[in-house]
């Protein structure tokens, strides 16, 4: 009786598992800046430990290509870790998938643009922000949270130090933007930051989200040290579930 119970049990779980489970696609190249590369394969080994404990499906490509409408229908959530689509065919079918109701979740160069980006949709999808300026050498920083009433950032503290990363900043500021959610800032105790290239100071948003879509831009990803802080992994964690079972957004554009 004690085994057929167990057994029992043990085929609840797994249906419960596989009730619960969506389906995660990462993007990320090899052939991008080093620092980039080292935090892609860091994220990979961390979401794969992830995706165990949280049960869902978690898969990654260096094929760019596979930014297709026909193969993003099978994803809850695409996440770039350390590029961006190039090809109009790439970016095309994004803006469709994010325009029905996908999520994505973007680290880092992934949001890099500037003028020679050629991309206004992406420009509007991350609330305006434009990139303006870093600091280098990639430094540690104290982060503030702006609103703990967030799902997000409620297990938060008030601030903490987030290791060491190139953070960037961007002008305008993407908290201009009526419907973006800044949820992370640089605490203005880091200023000035940088020694060869230093960030004076400012509002620097580092964490957001645009809430006419299912996203969130997190500025952590460069090198191989994003991984150290537990505080800032929960963060990392929390936000795939997050992002992959909320309601879906249908613009209708």
């Amino acid at each position: 009786m004690k085994y057929l119970f167990a057994l029992t049990l043990l085929f609840v779980t797994q249906v419960q598992a596989q009730q619960s489970s969506f389906h995660v696609l990462a993007f990320y190249s090899e052939t991008v800046e080093h620092d980039h590369v080292d935090f892609a394969h860091q994220a990979i080994v961390f979401y794969s430990e992830v995706s165990k404990r949280r049960h869902f499906d978690f898969t990654t490509t260096t094929r760019w290509d596979d930014l297709n409408t026909e193969n993003l229908a099978h994803y809850q959530l695409v996440i770039w870790l350390d590029d961006q689509p190039h090809t109009p065919q790439q970016r095309s079918a994004f803006e469709h998938y994010m325009e029905h109701g996908g999520g994505w979740l973007g680290f880092h160069i992934a949001a890099y643009n500037d003028r020679d980006t050629r991309w206004p949709w992406f420009v509007r999808f991350l609330g305006g922000a434009v990139f303006y300026g870093n600091n280098w050498p990639p430094l540690p920083a104290q982060v503030s949270v702006d609103d703990h009433a967030f799902p997000l950032t409620k297990n938060l503290p008030a601030s903490f130090q987030s290791p060491p990363n190139e953070w960037y900043s961007w002008k305008p500021s993407p908290r201009l933007d009526k419907d973006v959610k800044v949820l992370l800032t640089l605490s203005p105790s880091n200023f000035p930051l940088g020694l060869k290239d230093t960030i004076e100071g400012g509002e620097v948003p580092i964490v957001w989200t645009n809430t006419r879509y299912r996203m969130l831009y997190l500025n952590m990803g460069h090198g191989d040290r994003i991984f150290s802080s537990n505080i800032q992994n929960r963060l990392f964690e929390e936000v795939i579930p997050w992002l992959a079972t909320t309601p879906p957004k249908h613009n209708g554009h």
